[in-house]
């Protein structure tokens, strides 16, 4: 019995030295990852691929229902017409107003995404400025993994409403702070453009991408298989921006600017072209997805597979736009305002030219026109909204991009309502030249961001005081009371460091406006 017994004791020893040893492999290796982590320009890397991942999810899983709500609400739209049946209460004007009823109910359904996002928006961007931006993107996609493990198992059209809705108050959070992320890690411009251009090829990927994959395992897998997929997805870039963000351990903020209110924003000149341009260039977008497959239908007489495949071809010339404007804005940063009127032009003459196609093939080339114009204001407007806020405001970047979030969900929201209306009323030849005339006029507006480029930061009254002294008793007071404010802010002024102060750390109301050179 001894030796059985010494044996098993020898064994267990070695058992728990094997564990202790791995234990301490796995130890070494977590430290090893967190002093690679350490290093900025790897940790921008990665921070990058968690964003585009999260902007990636949030598209697919609003385009990815295109092709299974639809066949699905009509599936317990007639079992509940059999139900009716079996109650022997139905007749023809019931089975008509049932119609009428559930081409709202899909409209409603796909517009009840934006129509929320857009409501969240002004209230997240705040919420980003005070908190930081990892908080807020690690709520989002939690609130995202939540309403598509929902979307997964909904059995009714409440259910599905309820997981759409909060799919937009996730994506006013993730897509938000993700996006002013980057702005705020990238801080040279040539940098900022690229890993903005990467980010808008991933959202145009995840839109054009969903809605064949939904399609494809929707129908051969079942209903609940693609939903799960992308929660599982959701669920491993949460872990990911957990481990490396850090977002419950990070204190940064407490020596971080305060950012300017939103509202502000929204009436400052330059940020309202933008956000006006970024409207008008999506509303193409938004009001073809919910027309173009009926009128393909009724014209061309387009098979399933066909419309299914409709905006596919565009994601090519959607990331080679992305592609071109980096490598321009790179050579001629002082033209992004150009590369944006460019895109504009594109989209209307894309616009106008849709109702003349006659043919699948045909319909291609307005499409793909489309698309690159996008990219190209897309990619030229998004980084003017950081660089304006680096010298007209507080460098914090959570509300301005809730502007430009706002812009997005504006188009997305009216297309699935009016674009119908539209269509119905006027028709679709009318629909697409008003979209496209609407771009071609909208283009020389943005020459008033012509001189952008030549703004440098304004100078504070602080430094102004600084510079020219006080003169009068007044200027002294206040002065002094701008330093008690500002304390606490930032603890890295020294006796040469005044401008570095001035420039991260002014208040929103010393920062009314910028000089031009």
């Amino acid at each position: 019995m001894e030796p059985e017994t010494n044996t098993e004791a020898a064994a267990a020893t070695n058992l728990a030295q094997t564990a202790a040893s791995k234990l301490s492999q796995m130890s070494e290796r977590t430290k090893q990852l967190g002093t690679v982590m350490q290093d900025p320009e790897r940790q921008k890397r990665v921070i990058l691929v968690i964003v585009c991942v999260a902007l990636l999810l949030d598209n697919m899983l609003y385009m990815v229902i295109v092709p299974i709500i639809p066949d699905y609400l009509e599936e317990l739209q007639k079992q509940a017409e059999r139900g009716v049946v079996r109650s022997n209460f139905t007749n023809g004007t019931v089975h008509k107003v049932a119609k009428e009823n559930f081409d709202v109910q899909i409209g409603v359904l796909f517009a009840s995404k934006a129509v929320v996002q857009l409501l969240v928006n002004p209230l997240s961007g705040t919420f980003i400025d005070r908190v930081g931006y990892d908080i807020p993107l690690f709520i989002g996609l939690n609130i995202m993994f939540l309403s598509t493990v929902i979307f997964a198992f909904a059995e009714n059209y409440a259910t599905l409403f309820i997981a759409r809705s909060m799919q937009g108050l996730g994506s006013a959070f993730a897509d938000t702070s993700g996006i002013a992320l980057i702005a705020d890690r990238y801080t040279e411009e040539a940098a900022r453009s690229k890993a903005l251009g990467i980010a808008l090829a991933f959202i145009s990927f995840g839109s054009l991408v969903a809605p064949p994959f939904g399609g494809l395992l929707y129908e051969f897998a079942g209903k609940h298989v693609p939903f799960i997929v992308l929660a599982a997805m959701c669920l491993g870039d949460g872990v990911m921006c957990l481990a490396v963000l850090k977002p419950f351990s990070n204190r940064e903020r407490e020596n971080m600017p305060v950012g300017t209110p939103i509202y502000k924003l929204m009436v400052d000149p330059y940020i309202a072209v933008v956000a006006g341009a970024l409207i008008v260039c999506n509303i193409p977008l938004a009001f073809l997805e919910p027309t173009i497959a009926n009128w393909m239908e009724d014209t061309m007489h387009s098979e399933q597979w066909q419309v299914g495949l409709t905006w596919f071809p565009a994601f090519f010339p959607h990331v080679l736009g992305v592609f071109l404007t980096v490598k321009l804005a790179a050579k001629y940063p002082h033209l992004q305002w150009f590369y944006g009127a460019i895109g504009m032009v594109f989209i209307g003459a894309s616009s106008c030219t849709i109702p003349a196609c006659k043919t699948f093939g045909q319909l291609m080339i307005p499409l793909c026109g489309i698309c690159f114009g996008i990219a190209f204001v897309d990619t030229a407007l998004l980084p003017t909204l950081a660089f304006l806020v680096d010298v007209r405001h507080v460098s914090v970047y959570g509300s301005v991009y809730a502007i430009a979030d706002i812009s997005y969900c504006v188009a997305y929201a009216m297309g699935p309502i009016v674009a119908g209306k539209i269509v119905h009323d006027l028709g679709f030849i009318q629909l697409n030249l008003g979209m496209g005339l609407a771009n071609l006029l909208y283009a020389p507006a943005l020459l008033l961001l012509k001189n952008v480029s030549k703004m440098k930061p304004s100078h504070s009254e602080r430094n102004m005081l600084l510079e020219d002294g006080t003169t009068g008793l007044y200027d002294t007071i206040k002065m002094e009371h701008r330093e008690k404010k500002k304390k606490g802010l930032c603890t890295t002024i020294d006796e040469n460091g005044i401008e570095t102060f001035a420039q991260r750390s002014y208040s929103e109301e010393e920062s009314s406006g910028g000089e031009y050179a």
